[in-house]
């Protein structure tokens, strides 16, 4: 008999992978919301602010390999608290020292990717404790710690008007340290983890075409979601005219929505399957970006299209990983860092095209428009694929839904 999921596995270790999780986005996306200051204070042209808040995304993609590897061999806590000290310290010595040129913002952005590679060590930390039929809801509680943005999104502005951007990077080294210490009490590697592999065993899972898939599937949903975080505030500043606090409030409430039904995009699919849930996702996804390339007319307009595309992909976010340890159970260290790799990646091409498009055609509207014809390549893929998933996949997985 299945267990119920508040008995199934380990309460303190989802709580503080979520945490940790929580304020590592939270810094991940932080020169996202203070990008209008900074490019004001250091002369950045669109080009320059789209690859600025896109850095950390692409450096936190290559550094989840990393993570994906060190938590098959010394365990997800360990990884985890080596890359909170380096973010600690990176930020302190940023603070210090100041950040003075366009050069400065990305050493600071590929530091900052260490956090964004908490998304590595976050999730295998939670997946390892709970049983097949959980593994959605379980990895979109532990996953929801995207909602770190909000923080992000609400508050740099503000303390950036009240004591200047460059404090704020100081200012973020205190809810770290107080994380830091809560993770190292609560949080447990599970019991019986993966027999560590040999360092050429990690690129196994690249031979099989469903790892190639899942990592197209979420570099769309993860993609499309961590690149709006990064990219909206300069959006709403540059399409509207509005303050930063006030870009930061509606950045806020999209990325919020996003955040909000990770979860619940995972119990969906533990509930009608991954595939159907992704289908949806894909399909409203590239809708909602395509009325966004057109260019809407007002903020309101614009907030709730960009609500709408939020809720979308963080319901794909908590989809495609209800569907990964089904295939990869035994490797889902390993496949965790290449498919967050992926998501980041998506996340670096959606921030940058949308700079790059802006500095091109004075309008960010192709960028959005590129990316939702990636959302309906990623619905085809899908569809070519869902069946031979349900016909093949031999598992174990009691009461598992594909």
């Amino acid at each position: 008999m299945n267990k119920g999921f508040w008995s199934a596995g380990h309460r303190p270790t989802l709580f503080a992978a979520f945490l940790y999780f929580d304020l590592a986005f939270m810094v991940w996306v932080l020169l996202g919301p203070l990008a209008p200051m900074i490019a004001v204070d250091l002369g950045l042209n669109d080009a320059q602010k789209g690859l600025m808040v896109a850095i950390p995304t692409l450096a936190g993609a290559v550094l989840r390999l990393v993570n994906g590897v060190l938590v098959d061999k010394i365990g997800p806590k360990s990884t985890g608290a080596i890359g909170q000290l380096i973010v600690i310290g990176g930020l302190a010595t940023a603070w210090m020292l100041g950040v003075n040129s366009f050069g400065g913002t990305v050493a600071l952005g590929v530091i900052l990717g260490f956090a964004g590679a908490s998304f590595a060590v976050a999730l295998p930390l939670a997946s390892r404790w709970y049983p097949a039929e959980h593994q959605g809801t379980a990895l979109g509680i532990a996953g929801m710690g995207n909602s770190g943005t909000v923080l992000a999104a609400l508050f740099a502005p503000l303390l950036a008007k009240a004591f200047g951007w460059n404090a704020v990077l100081g200012l973020a080294c205190i809810p770290l340290a107080i994380t830091f210490f809560i993770y190292m009490v609560l949080a447990k590697d599970a019991p019986n983890p993966p027999a560590p592999k040999s360092i050429f065993a990690y690129l196994e899972p690249l031979k099989k075409a469903d790892a190639w898939w899942f990592m197209l599937f979420y570099g769309v949903t993860f993609g499309g979601f961590v690149g709006l975080a990064a990219s909206l505030s300069i959006y709403f500043v540059d399409e509207f005219a509005l303050t930063p606090v006030v870009a930061g409030y509606c950045t806020a409430a999209c990325v919020f929505a996003g955040s909000l039904v990770r979860p619940m995009g995972g119990a969906l699919a533990d509930r009608i399957g991954g595939t159907k849930t992704l289908m949806a996702v894909y399909l409203i996804a590239a809708a909602v970006l395509i009325a966004i390339s057109f260019g809407p007319s007002t903020v309101g307009l614009a907030l709730a299209l960009f609500v709408c595309a939020m809720l979308a992909l963080g319901a794909g976010n908590g989809a495609v990983f209800q569907l990964v340890p089904q295939r990869f159970k035994d490797e889902i260290g390993v496949m965790t860092g290449l498919v967050g790799f992926a998501g980041g990646v998506g996340g670096f091409y959606l921030a940058s095209s949308l700079g790059l498009a802006k500095q091109l055609t004075g309008s960010p509207q192709w960028g959005f428009l590129i990316f939702a014809g990636l959302a309906l390549v990623a619905f085809a893929s899908l569809v070519s694929v869902k069946t031979r998933w349900r016909a093949t996949w031999t598992t174990d997985l009691e009461g598992a839904r594909i």
